[in-house]
């Protein structure tokens, strides 16, 4: 199964950017959206229980209020995320959390493919003012070290090269535990959910600059 063929860990922590949200202002929600596949969009789950909906209600639980949009379709690759951009992520949106390549991977897609859409990807984020959070993914093993390496470069280089954030594994904490996957070992449960969340939540939180406030 996927999952349990992932290598854990990536080089690199989160590299900071400048924060969504201004220190210290009066409290306004901030229009995130998820924009991701599958595994941020809540398969073979309860609406309830997606990971846009898990993480709002985690950033509420600490104050942190946010217009949450679940943007994840299953199957999408990092070209389908492109192709859908413009009308995924609406206007006004002020921050996007981005976490798609898994399906490249799975696909054994030439790396340069998922590296120009999500450099595509940025750049017209950045173009649009929308600060992003990167979500990192892992290539499995079975298509061989070399095509690892070169699809596991992407993340950190883009997150360098564009100056945004980046959490290095979406999946950290819960790949290879088949108690937080589904049955075809590769979707996340509830309760693997709930894990992504709390892992990432610091990273979000530093993402939003809510620490100490909202933007007015």
């Amino acid at each position: 199964m996927f999952l349990r063929l992932l290598v854990l860990g990536l080089t690199g922590g989160l590299l900071m950017a400048g924060p969504v949200v201004a220190q210290g202002a009066a409290s306004k929600p901030v229009k995130l959206v998820v924009l991701g596949d599958s595994l941020s969009a809540g398969y073979g789950l309860p609406a309830t229980a997606a990971f846009p909906v898990r993480l709002q209600k985690a950033l509420k639980d600490k104050g942190i209020e946010v217009e949450m949009v679940n943007a994840g379709v299953s199957g999408d690759t990092t070209s389908g995320g492109l192709a859908r951009l413009d009308w995924s992520v609406a206007e006004g949106t002020e921050a996007v959390i981005l976490e798609l390549g898994a399906n490249d991977a799975l696909r054994g897609i030439d790396p340069k493919v998922p590296r120009a859409a999500l450099e595509q990807i940025l750049t017209r984020l950045k173009a649009r003012n929308i600060k992003v959070l990167l979500c990192g993914m892992l290539a499995p093993p079975n298509f061989g070290p070399q095509y690892a390496a070169q699809f596991n470069a992407i993340y950190p280089d883009l997150a360098k090269a564009f100056q945004v954030p980046l959490y290095p594994f979406f999946l950290e904490g819960v790949a290879s535990d088949a108690k937080l996957n589904q049955g075809d070992g590769i979707h996340p449960t509830a309760e693997g959910v709930d894990v992504i969340v709390k892992t990432i939540l610091p990273s979000v939180e530093a993402f939003l600059g809510t620490k100490s406030g909202q933007r007015s």
